[in-house]
């Protein structure tokens, strides 16, 4: 009986998992389009840096998901092909690539700063600002390989992700096609993305059998996203064409 109890709640756990990962991707893909109706282009550049730092945050968080290991910031950083999509489309490769190194910067000053404050001794007799300095040590202190692996995969797959899209885009240059060349582009570099990412992250850091599930897990959740997000490109591409930002 205890056993059957402790299998049913293990199930409840696995679908609370679940529901709040689908939650995650619509969230991700609304504040995408709320920065773009709200700021134009630069608010979809804003998205970059922001999905960067936070991903690199999650990720240091590993789940069960599906069934299978995986870990946290796969949404919010595979949004960040959906915005350079959206910049490439709408306003060419160049904006696309500026976001990128955006982005690229943000990170290096993100792991910078943080790891230079966990030097700081915290209040001598505060068990508050010791528990804090302990939390962030032990999130931020993976930070530089963290933020290694992240850089490596982050130009490789973002700079593939822009010359993809407008390779594609010469071969299939319809706005009816507009979700071939979203795809086509996305599901290689996140590809890429995960295969980088996954063996300078983590290897020595989990055994093989580990590390490969981390590595399928990661790119099948990057590829689940890449697809959910096509209706929000064709949705950028309205808000882009009536031009009515609020905060110009």
């Amino acid at each position: 009986m205890l056993s059957e109890i402790s299998e049913v709640r293990a199930k409840r756990k696995e679908m609370h998992n679940e529901l709040l990962w689908l939650v995650m991707l619509l969230a991700n893909f609304l504040l995408i389009i709320a920065a773009f109706k709200l700021f134009g282009k630069w608010g979809l550049i804003m998205w970059i840096p922001i999905s960067v730092i936070v991903a690199n945050i999650q990720v240091v968080q590993t789940i069960e998901l599906f069934g299978l290991v995986a870990t946290l910031g796969n949404i919010v950083y595979a949004s960040s092909f959906l915005v350079t999509d959206i910049l490439s489309e709408n306003y060419g490769k160049e904006d696309a690539k500026k976001a990128v190194w955006i982005g690229f910067f943000s990170l290096i000053a993100m792991t910078l700063l943080m790891n230079m404050a966990l030097y700081f001794s915290p209040l001598a007799g505060d068990e508050f600002a010791i528990n804090t300095h302990e939390s962030l040590t032990s999130i931020f202190k993976l930070m530089p390989r963290i933020a290694v692996a992240s850089l490596a995969a982050y130009l490789v797959s973002q700079q593939h992700d822009i010359w993809a899209f407008h390779f594609w885009k010469k071969r299939f240059p319809t706005s009816g096609q507009l979700w071939l060349r979203n795809n086509l582009s996305t599901m290689i570099s996140q590809l890429l993305d995960s295969v980088v990412f996954t063996f300078v992250a983590f290897w020595g850091v989990f055994e093989w059998p580990v590390l490969w599930e981390i590595l399928v897990t990661t790119y099948v959740l990057k590829w689940a996203v890449a697809a959910a997000d096509t209706p929000f490109v064709y949705w950028s591409r309205i808000i882009h064409k009536k031009g009515n930002f609020i905060l110009k």
